[in-house]
């Protein structure tokens, strides 16, 4: 089986991808019948959309909260979602993404200057400070600062606009945070998250948040998007290729607002980041998740790897710490052909409850190793009868899917381990999804796969199921009065051993509500 450590190369997994699957569809067919599935959903099944906000009670805090985030927040208004396009060499990238591409040369034609760190008196040793090294080499931009081997300790990175920071290769080039850092320190960040900045292209290194300077520390991170390996908040064209985050308090990378957005569901931030490109990250020890969205626009993340978070940012087994996370108010974000092992959630695609949901969420190809919920789809505070119906959680896609063998985690210890959960969300379709447990391994009687809460507009297509020896039915669409409505299954298929648990396929047959 397969065990996706910190060493893993994501730059493999669509050969992976590829051999797990058989290759069951070329990719290019297999995205396109993807999309038309989701188009026939969405025209048979028209979203329900609340018309009003129901008044909600809560302490004065609560609504004091809310009042100070709805200062610095603006209405959530559906986007256009993207198109995705499979060139003849199988590469997978949004429409916009030429747009991304001609910024890129803008950033090099504004490149004035290119400088080596060295010779503004960094060393490279692990032991002196490179602080005001780095300040000194990056300037007020327009700049390509070149970091060689070595390990470089800062107290924090600020890159203004139009810069190019470039190192040696992930493990060669280690920039660490000085043992004095406070807490709540970011590692790397834009340097203007109130004006917020442009054009930074990062490339070929290694972010060490230093854990081990905060000790036995219970809770590792501060508030808001601090805390972090790299946080980019109020960006519009920003790249980060073939970068590591190691032992974040916080997240290992964070595509994000100015503020975190509590203002309550219809609501979003201002001064979110737009158009990021996240290739080949690798991110391990993250204390909450190891890639996480908020409240920004055009994200394209691809080839890359999470593993073995602490959860260290949350009370002890209760730690909803993902792989990748896609979370409060992101809008048109794809997922390429990346990985996560041992989380709690693999993907999980979610908004908090006093904020909006993601949507226009689109995934492909995926491998999940013995993450906890392999696929996680939910907006929380949103799924029982008497809550407030979401009037944002809408459109998700995803082809290419692979669960393998998802546990039982210390990180969340009340959390059965599922291949898939679809909750309150509304136009979900997932097309070609593989489901392989450990015939070895206590299910104890759990599905594998749950539909509930409020979920609608759901098509399954092609789904596989094998080795779940002690597991319950594949696929649950759960009943009751908070029950989804619309839910299509079809093409299912499970090994022997699977059937023998289940008693036959009458878990299998379509539903439709």
């Amino acid at each position: 089986m397969l065990h996706f450590d910190r060493t893993h190369n994501p730059k493999n997994n669509p050969e992976l991808i590829a051999e797990m699957t058989n290759n069951m569809l070329p990719l290019k067919k297999l995205v396109k019948e993807t999309e038309q599935l989701f188009e026939q959903t969405c025209k048979n099944h028209q979203p329900d959309i609340p018309e009003r906000a129901t008044k909600r009670s809560g302490s004065l805090l609560e609504k004091v909260m809310a009042w100070f985030f709805r200062i610095f927040a603006e209405l959530s208004t559906p986007l256009p979602p993207s198109k995705t396009i499979v060139d003849m060499e199988e590469n997978i990238f949004p429409d916009w993404k030429e747009k991304l591409d001609q910024e890129f040369n803008q950033l090099l034609n504004h490149i004035t200057l290119e400088v080596n760190v060295l010779d503004f008196g960094a060393i490279g040793d692990g032991k002196t400070d490179c602080t005001a090294a780095f300040r000194k080499a990056i300037g007020n931009g327009r700049v390509k600062v070149v970091v060689p081997e070595g390990v470089f300790i800062t107290k924090g990175i600020r890159l203004p606009s139009w810069t190019y920071l470039i190192g040696a290769g992930k493990g060669k080039t280690i920039i660490k945070l000085h043992n004095q850092a406070s807490k709540g320190i970011r590692l790397v960040t834009n340097a203007n998250h109130w004006k917020g900045n442009h054009h930074l292209f990062i490339k070929g290194l290694s972010l060490d948040w230093n854990i081990k300077r905060l000790g036995n520390t219970a809770k590792t991170s501060t508030w808001g998007n601090h805390s972090s390996c790299l946080t980019y908040a109020n960006v519009t064209y920003g790249w980060v290729h073939e970068v590591e985050g190691i032992n974040p308090g916080l997240h290992c990378f964070d595509i994000s607002s100015t503020l975190y957005n509590y203002a309550g569901d219809g609501f979003r931030a201002r001064g979110g980041s737009k158009y990021v490109w996240l290739n080949q990250v690798n991110g391990y020890g993250f204390g909450d998740d190891g890639v996480t969205t908020h409240h920004s626009d055009y994200i394209l993340i691809t080839h890359s790897h999470m593993c073995d978070p602490s959860g260290r940012s949350h009370q002890k087994g209760f730690s909803n710490s993902n792989g990748i996370e896609i979370d409060d108010g992101s809008r048109n974000v794809l997922l390429v052909q990346n990985s996560s092992a041992r989380c709690f959630g693999g993907i999980e695609i979610k908004a908090h409850e006093n904020s909006s949901a993601a949507s226009n969420v689109q995934i492909i190809g995926h491998i999940s190793v013995n993450d906890n919920r392999s696929y996680n789809f939910r907006h929380i505070g949103h799924h029982k009868s008497t809550d407030e119906q979401s009037k944002t959680a809408f459109n998700i896609s995803a082809c290419s899917l692979i669960s393998i063998a998802p546990v039982y985690s210390d990180l969340y210890r009340d959390s059965a381990p599922r291949s898939l959960v679809v909750s309150g969300y509304q136009n979900v379709v997932i097309n070609q999804f593989w489901a392989i447990g450990d015939p070895h391994y206590d299910f104890k009687n759990n599905p594998v796969v749950a539909i509930q809460y409020r979920a609608r507009n759901v098509l399954l297509n092609r789904f596989s199921f094998s080795e779940f020896l002690n597991a319950g039915p594949a696929i649950k669409v759960y009943g009751g009065i908070n029950r989804p409505d619309f839910v299509n299954i079809q093409n299912v298929t499970t090994d022997d051993t699977f059937i023998k648990q289940v008693h036959g396929d009458r878990h299998l047959v379509p539903v439709m509500r």
